[in-house]
């Protein structure tokens, strides 16, 4: 195996180093080097390292990708302009490879997705491989039905499907887990383990031989929860390892790949007429696609503002995205929103330094105390995030790359998140949420909107307590926590998918019928 991919970092970064003492202007070692100290989570230096790869090969097919990447997590708002036309040119003119997850922090532009994703697909997978289900029929007693991910861990994605992996009907499904990731040993992985019928860890096995290993299964529906996120093997599915291959969840985005049939979604974040863009078919569940576990509530004590880190008093906005969403345009509507609330301040999730000091000199640029940034230490309990949460008035969206799973939070705490639908799905998740939560009132169609809404809510207070109670209220009965409703609609959904291939039928679009 890989020592990059047993983890051993420090050992493939002096690798490189050689390399490149041997050969100074090797802009592939130095390319190299950018991916590891970046998975290091040592972003400035592989900032650095893509810039020389750049530097000794001005055309090098991915090192403006790697580039793009490290603009987004340092919150580099004049490198993320400079490359923004760029990256989208380069693309769109088929001359760079693209990480497709990158692009959608850049372009709320469904075309360039695709185009983007079906260049990155070949780049990985250049000769298809001989696919190992050639149209065997197999019955086995119950669906099979395997789920593969790299985040069975404490992440988000597990997260949002634990409960959904314990509460599958066991009388018409066997429920597989195939883990690609690491073994974090926290209480989410323990549970995520006992949730499935059996549980593979895969780290140490080559892509082939996981497909072997599904296949040898007599798996009937495997469904990849990672797409093109962080740890991904896309390769495993270009094995055609089962009859029925489904994209859900983890990449909102196309595959850009034929041995990819489906992707869950439902009417809100991919409507019908998107089709074109994507090479899945496209399914839609009621209501919302993100699963989520049931409404609790929540235990934990709300904390006092000064434990928090918060002042005393002001208006608390709150947007827990991850910072490479931030966007500078949605940016500049959050300093003029605290140049217009006196005292308010902007609550946002950890940075590391180099971003952190990145977003407080852009808000000194644009006029606001960098002292109004206020950024929140991560909690080891998720009960404990969440409680803090009732610390905030409102919560903010990003835009092209809307809040997924920290807008899930946000609602489920009963704090209210102002959005603006994008073009995209990865633009219109946050749309769906307020939808399955009756707050459709919350969504706005443009920026301005978006702003005119939030500094409405934010100086009158009134206005403000009326939705946080109309949220308390339907909270009790939305469909967004009902586990059980979106399980029976997602288990729906994959039976007409096994339906269809038993019939002898191609991949089709459909719509799941809401239950009672």
């Amino acid at each position: 195996m890989p020592l990059k991919e047993m983890r051993r970092l420090d050992e493939v970064l002096a690798c490189y180093d050689t390399a490149i003492a041997l050969k100074p202007d090797y802009a592939d070692a130095f390319y190299g080097r950018g991916n590891v100290l970046q998975e290091g989570k040592r972003v400035a230096d592989a900032m650095a390292s893509y810039q020389r790869a750049r530097a000794f090969m001005p055309g090098h097919k991915s090192a403006l990708s790697g580039l793009a990447d490290c603009a987004l997590g340092l919150c580099d708002f004049a490198r993320r302009d400079e490359l923004a036309d760029e990256l989208r040119r380069q693309v769109d003119e088929k001359k760079a490879i693209v990480a497709p997850l990158v692009l959608l922090g850049y372009a709320d532009d469904e075309a360039l997705h695709l185009s983007c994703a079906q260049r990155f697909a070949r780049s990985r997978i250049a000769v298809a491989p001989t696919p190992l289900w050639r149209g065997t029929t197999w019955r086995n007693d119950r669906i099979k039905l395997a789920y593969l991910s790299a985040d069975f861990r404490q992440h988000a994605v597990a997260q949002l499907t634990a409960e959904l992996f314990e509460r599958h009907d066991r009388s018409r499904f066997e429920v597989i887990g195939v883990s690609l990731g690491p073994d974090d040993g926290s209480a989410r992985r323990t549970r995520i383990e006992r949730a499935f019928d059996r549980f593979h860890d895969v780290r140490a096995m080559s892509d082939r031989d996981v497909a072997r290993l599904l296949h040898e299964k007599q798996t009937d529906i495997v469904v990849d929860l990672t797409g093109y996120t962080a740890g991904c093997r896309p390769e495993i599915l270009a094995w055609r390892p089962s009859p029925v291959q489904v994209s859900y969840l983890g990449y909102p985005g196309t595959m850009g790949a034929e041995f990819v049939d489906y992707i869950i979604a439902d009417r809100i974040v991919l409507p019908f007429d998107r089709q074109g863009f994507f090479t899945e078919k496209i399914v839609h569940l009621p209501d919302c696609y993100q699963a989520n576990a049931s409404l609790a509530t929540t235990t934990a004590a709300t904390p006092t503002r000064r434990e928090a880190g918060l002042p005393d008093t002001g208006f608390v906005f709150c947007a827990f995205n991850n910072h490479a969403k931030i966007a500078p345009p949605v940016f500049d509507i959050w300093m003029r929103l605290l140049g217009a609330v006196d005292a308010g301040v902007l609550w946002l999730s950890e940075a590391d330094a180099a971003a952190a000091t990145n977003l407080r000199q852009a808000a000194a640029a644009r006029g606001v105390d960098p002292a109004r940034l206020i950024f929140a230490p991560r909690m080891p309990q998720f009960e404990d995030h969440l409680a803090r949460h009732r610390l905030a008035g409102l919560f903010l969206d990003t835009l092209p790359y809307n809040a997924h799973t920290t807008a899930s939070d946000a609602l489920r705490a009963g704090l209210p998140v102002v959005t603006c639908r994008g073009q995209s799905l990865a633009g219109r998740v946050a749309t769906s949420l307020l939808d399955a939560v009756g707050f459709a009132d919350l969504v706005t169609s443009n920026l301005a909107d978006y702003e005119a809404l939030a500094l409405r809510l934010a100086t009158d207070a009134a206005m403000l307590a009326g939705f946080k109670a109309r949220l308390d209220r339907n909270l009790q009965n939305c469909a967004l926590f009902d586990a059980d409703r979106f399980r029976r609609h997602i288990e729906a959904a994959f039976a007409t998918m096994w339906d269809i291939q038993q019939r002898g039928e191609r991949p089709r679009s459909f719509a799941v019928v809401p239950s009672l």
